[in-house]
């Protein structure tokens, strides 16, 4: 079987990938970065066909740049700014950071090494590509596609029928069953008036809808390999270059990555006056909610004007959940992802690439919750805790 492009545009990937590759290129463009693959379900196996088609694609990838409208469009997101663009102009994926092999077992490996600025845009692209490949090589692709769509259908009708009353963005870019199915998805969705917008570049552009995002895990964990800074502190300074390099605008926080309780100890009145909300990615969401409207309140401001955006493996039912519990005590919305782009009759594949190093460094994230953890060296991964966790039990009081 031979696919077509399944990347046709540098333009397909998550907003974020942009701000957070601004904020690089802008303060820290001496960092290099070592990035990692993980497949985390159980009995998934890739075979040589599969492992061939990938490798085609990764390199069509690394054939594309940006067009003038492409540059054009980002240009007029009203936080990306002229010289980042002009960079993008000369950027474009360069194959000799990415390496891939295939174990004896049909386990896949994919490792990006290069310039933090350069190999952090690969991510999004390689999840696409080893989803798309996954899925049209190991099912029967029309009868997925029946499926997608008479789960589609549903969600139009339960909105409409009263079951769901939220707003919420797609977010559903890495683990899409394709491309095309991913643009079905999201035009669809905004054209009902539920969906206020997409990660999805692109397709914002393509639509003429809002694209939504702000920054991941990786970026407080870049920030981690740099030698200067405390490593319970590196949320601090993340968020500092983020305020300074966007003058306060650009602004939902993501709270977890070195725990919500470390990040409450640096997200002051300052911080908490600015950005516009939160966003939730493990843990219990209603205990999260709790917990950042509390220190909201405390700290004298008026929790109804913030955002709590919901994003952890959210599906449907469990986002109206929490709209019901939180609705009228502050804004609510929700980043909604497989459950859009990949809700069929088979299961999905839970695929990520996690930023393991940088300038030689290990790094890591911590979470909210166990098993989201993602580090290839222990004796570092408890040292961070230590660190983390010292630092609550001092300041935290």
């Amino acid at each position: 079987m031979k696919l077509e492009p399944i990347i046709n545009s540098l333009l397909d990937t998550d907003l974020y990938k942009f701000n957070m590759n601004q904020v690089m290129f802008h303060k820290h463009t001496d960092l290099n970065g070592e990035y990692d693959f993980k497949c985390r379900n159980e009995n998934v196996i890739f075979t040589k066909e599969m492992f061939k088609e990938i490798n085609e694609q990764i390199d069509h990838l690394c054939t594309l740049k940006f067009t003038k409208k492409e540059l054009d469009y980002l240009r007029s997101i009203r936080f990306i700014k002229d010289d980042y663009v002009e960079f993008l102009r000369l950027w474009h994926p360069l194959r000799d950071y990415v390496n891939t092999s295939l174990s004896d077992e049909g386990e896949l490996s994919i490792t990006v090494h290069g310039p933090l600025f350069s190999a952090m845009q690969f991510e999004i692209y390689l999840l696409e590509i080893v989803n798309e490949v996954y899925f049209r090589f190991q099912y029967n692709y029309d009868e997925l596609i029946e499926s997608a769509k008479a789960k589609l259908e549903k969600k139009i009708d339960d909105f409409k029928n009263g079951k769901y009353n939220f707003k919420f963005a797609e977010f559903g870019c890495r683990r899409r069953l394709s491309r095309q199915w991913h643009d079905v998805v999201v035009k669809t969705f905004c054209e009902t008036g539920y969906c206020i917008g997409t990660s999805n570049v692109y397709l914002a552009m393509k639509y003429n809808i809002k694209p939504i995002g702000t920054y991941a895990h990786e970026f407080v964990q870049m920030y981690q390999g740099i030698s200067k800074i405390p490593l319970a502190y590196t949320n601090y300074y993340a968020m500092k270059d983020w305020f300074n390099e966007y003058n306060g605008d650009n602004g939902t926080a993501l709270t977890d990555t070195l725990t919500t309780d470390l990040f409450l100890l640096d997200f002051d009145y300052l911080q908490a006056s600015t950005y516009s909300g939160l966003r939730h990615d493990s843990g219990d969401p209603f205990v999260w909610g709790d917990k950042i409207l509390a220190h909201y309140k405390k700290l004298g401001i008026d929790p109804s004007n913030k955002t709590l955006l919901f994003s952890d493996s959210l599906d449907f039912d469990k986002a109206e959940q929490i709209y019901q519990y939180f609705k009228g005590r502050c804004k609510v919305t929700f980043g909604i992802g497989t459950y859009c782009s990949n809700d069929t009759f088979a299961e999905a594949l839970n695929i990520v690439i996690k930023l393991q190093y940088v300038n030689g460094k290990p790094v890591a994230k911590l979470s909210d919750v166990e098993g989201k953890t993602m580090c290839k060296d222990e004796v570092y991964l408890e040292h961070l805790k230590e660190s983390v966790n010292y630092r609550v039990k001092i300041e935290g009081r």
